[in-house]
């Protein structure tokens, strides 16, 4: 049965946010998928009825035309999930500052703008969810990753004080440290030096997702971590 609901997937790809997907669409909710590169969406969107929509988030502009197009469609988003993730790896002498420059945009400022648009749509409602992907960089810098470690790092901060700012708004806001691998299918080869379930299952990461998604308001949590029970932390 249809639940109502919207959800609004930023970023969306395969692997995490392909699992995100498919567990909204089987609780019934409606699934908005938004990428810069719609075409790779084809197949999914297909098998759970979802619309795909092009949207560039670190463009205050796309991300405005986003919104009103997935409320015309599908109704205001009751969850955004920002999944957007961009890297430049190596050390900080060799670093291309205009690369150092999209990592901060697609991380910090794109984020930004995603919950800008969302937070403005729930506050007016009086509710809503505003999910964010993190990793071992958003707590963690590790040396020659400077720039990831800058972008999430500053997501983290974004979500934290949304999360005390838009809380007693009704709001939930939530950031998800994924401390490990994702696995990217039974074929990746790096599950094989890791041992059984030492990476974690894209479908699992979702469970969580949705878990804290339905939390009861009177015990929110605002950050939760996920890794393999053999990663070390």
């Amino acid at each position: 049965m249809a639940s109502g609901e919207t959800a609004l997937i930023v970023g969306a790809g395969s692997g995490l946010s392909a699992s995100l997907a498919r567990r909204f669409a089987k609780d019934g909710v409606k699934v908005a998928l938004a990428a810069r590169d719609t075409a790779k969406l084809g197949a999914l969107a297909e098998e759970i009825s979802a619309r795909t929509y092009g949207c560039d988030a670190a463009e205050a502009g796309q991300v405005e035309a986003l919104f009103a197009a997935v409320t015309s469609d599908l109704g205001a988003p009751d969850i955004v999930v920002y999944n957007p993730s961009y890297r430049q790896r190596g050390p900080i002498v060799d670093l291309d500052p205009v690369e150092v420059e999209k990592v901060l945009k697609v991380c910090i400022f794109g984020g930004f703008l995603v919950a800008q648009a969302a937070a403005r749509q729930m506050i007016a409602r009086g509710n809503g969810a505003i999910f964010f992907t993190g990793a071992s960089a958003s707590v963690k810098g590790y040396a020659n990753s400077s720039s990831f470690a800058m972008g999430k790092f500053g997501m983290r901060g974004l979500a934290q004080s949304l999360a005390r700012e838009l809380s007693p708004q009704n709001i939930h806001v939530a950031h998800f440290v994924i401390d490990g691998g994702i696995l990217q299918g039974p074929d990746d080869a790096r599950a094989a030096n890791r041992g059984a379930d030492g990476m974690l299952h894209p479908d699992a990461i979702a469970e969580t997702y949705f878990n804290l998604w339905r939390q009861h308001r009177s015990a929110w949590t605002w950050e939760v971590e996920l890794r393999p029970w053999v990663e070390k932390f």
